[in-house]
């Protein structure tokens, strides 16, 4: 593997990073910019924009505005097994490429900048190199960031899924990997490129094949797979897949990438009025078109309800819910109906800021939930579950169901209760975010979901 120079940021518990190690970030002086150029966030696989939630607050926080901050949404954001298969509710490299291309056209007219930064976590980083590298966005794009982009692939094994986006023998990997330039660089030139990876615990970036399904088995891929020459490479420690663009190291990593400085706060910074909406979606990011919402007040303790729902919006073609202003440091339950799906009762920790990507993905129940009188998921989108690194509890179980006891690999836990019982609240906590919430009937197609902010 190419030699790739490599940072080492301060644990991930510590958030921001000293000034000193963070100045080390940057391979070349960056500008920092009286008018902050646009960013676009690009989501990873599966995933959705509600993901950079908590990263654009942190951008907002230290200044940059909130009009040149746009989180994306891919249809169908999930890879196809092989990329030159059609396959129902997937797309190619090709599909992202494009469709970034279109979003990128969008930001440049609504803001009238010549160039945009570019921000995107695991797929969303193929995508992201992809486009510049092939789809014409080297002339109007800055900087890149990518976190946890599983660069020279997941894998790369002969005979094994050769021409997934994920493996690193497969045409498309090759060639976004192929020598540019006098040095022989992995990167596009005449863009600015950083790379923010875990040291050993990103479950992409594993010598062991056991997050993909082969325990045992090498993948020919090493910790340091997200690494890429030509660019920066910052390691954080103990960082997990998602930390690695969620996390507050992350954000301080890449504010001092894009501006020259160490951020002021790595912090969210409440403020007094907040705003809230997104898109009601399934998991293709299609918009739930038909469905409703209701959101209520909860108290934080018991999540019984404080009275009648303070906000109530039938979907529409857009998939728009909002917009809601919220109490400052109201915790609410989100109650999402939908048909194929039945009903989600999502309870949320208050708001500090307003957010317009509060995407909002019914649960179903699935056959293992089997004769289950009460499902609770209790998730974390923006990071996974440490046993070794973490403080967690979901209804008194110190180590929840599904949970292992070593390894970031696991996002949800789900509780299935059998015995019939009355209604009762259902804590989960993580890291000093506590959730709690009712049950409801699974019989009667309900399931509760505790979502996580941090």
């Amino acid at each position: 593997m190419h030699s790739r120079r490599t940072i080492l940021a301060l644990p991930l518990a510590l958030g921001l990073a000293s000034t000193a190690m963070l100045t080390a970030c940057a391979t070349a002086p960056t500008p920092s910019y009286t008018e902050r150029p646009p960013i676009v966030f690009m989501h990873g696989n599966g995933d959705s924009a509600a993901l950079w939630q908590t990263t654009i607050w942190r951008f907002e926080s230290n200044g940059w505005p909130r009009d040149r901050l746009f989180a994306v949404d891919q249809p169908n954001p999930v890879a196809r097994d092989d990329d030159a298969v059609a396959q129902t509710g997937r797309s190619s490299t090709t599909d992202s490429a494009v469709f970034l291309k279109a979003e990128v056209d969008k930001v440049l007219k609504a803001t009238g900048a010549s160039k945009v930064v570019l921000i995107g976590n695991s797929r969303g980083g193929n995508t992201i190199r992809n486009y510049v590298q092939n789809g014409g966005g080297a002339a109007v794009v800055s900087h890149v960031v990518l976190g946890g982009n599983p660069a020279h692939g997941i894998w790369a094994v002969k005979g094994f899924r050769e021409n997934n986006e994920f493996s690193g023998l497969s045409g498309f990997m090759q060639q976004l990997n192929a020598p540019k330039g006098a040095n022989g660089d992995e990167v596009t030139p005449g863009v600015k490129w950083l790379t923010l990876r875990s040291d050993n615990n990103d479950k992409y970036a594993q010598p062991d094949g056991v997050w993909i399904g082969v325990p045992g088995k090498p993948t020919n891929i090493g910790f340091d797979g997200p690494a890429l020459k030509g660019a920066t490479n910052v390691v954080l420690p103990r960082a997990d897949h998602r930390e690695t663009s969620f996390s507050p190291a992350a954000f301080a990593a890449t504010w001092q990438f894009l501006t020259g400085e160490a951020p002021r706060t790595t912090a969210v910074v409440a403020e007094p009025n907040v705003v809230l909406n997104g898109r009601a979606i399934g998991a293709e990011n299609l918009s739930l078109n038909g469905g409703q919402l209701r959101i209520y007040a909860v108290d934080p303790a018991t999540g019984v309800r404080q009275g009648d729902a303070v906000h109530s919006k039938n979907i529409g073609a857009d998939g728009r819910w909002g917009p809601f202003s919220a109490g400052s440091g109201t915790a609410y339950e989100f109650v999402l109906s939908a048909a194929g799906y039945g009903t989600t009762h999502i309870y949320r920790s208050p708001f500090p800021r307003s957010s317009g990507v509060v995407n909002l993905r019914p649960e179903r129940l699935t056959p293992a939930d089997g004769s289950a009188n009460v499902v609770v998921v209790f998730t974390r989108p923006r990071g996974y579950f440490d046993a070794e690194r973490d403080t967690m509890r979901f209804d008194g179980q110190s180590l929840p169901a599904g949970v292992p006891p070593k390894g970031s690999g696991v996002s949800s836990s789900r509780l299935r209760i059998a015995a019939s019982e009355q209604q009762r609240a259902v804590t989960g906590e993580f890291n000093g975010e506590r959730l709690t919430g009712l049950t409801w009937p699974a019989v009667k197609e309900h399931v509760t979901v505790l979502e996580l902010t941090y």
